[in-house]
């Protein structure tokens, strides 16, 4: 009995970590719009020196890990936090080391 009882909260745990790990994550097509938004229009029109492939998604982890010290921070007064993690999980996703790497450069 016990044995069972210790193996659901198991399963349990591994569900609700699993679950919540699922929802932790950005909306990428939210951030790509965000992107466009927020950050193509400081770094010109064809992001030449930004795009999610000039970095790798190691580098884009360090990047976003620290954004409160970037250049360009004060131009972010309206990015929530939920909006910046939809940004981050755009440029992740299509970093130039990722599965799909953005086409742009």
């Amino acid at each position: 009995m016990t044995r069972k009882l210790a193996t659901l909260i198991v399963i349990a745990a591994l569900t609700l970590a699993a679950v919540s790990m699922a929802f932790a994550e950005g909306n990428a097509r939210k951030g790509k719009y965000l992107y466009r938004k927020n950050c193509r229009s400081c770094h010109g029109v064809n992001a030449s020196d930004l795009s999610p492939s000039s970095k790798t998604q190691a580098e884009w982890k360090k990047v976003m890990g620290s954004w409160q010290s970037l250049p360009c921070v004060k131009q972010w007064p309206a990015v929530t936090d939920e909006d910046r993690t939809d940004i981050f999980t755009y440029l992740h996703d299509y970093a130039k080391d990722s599965p799909t790497p953005a086409k742009c450069s």
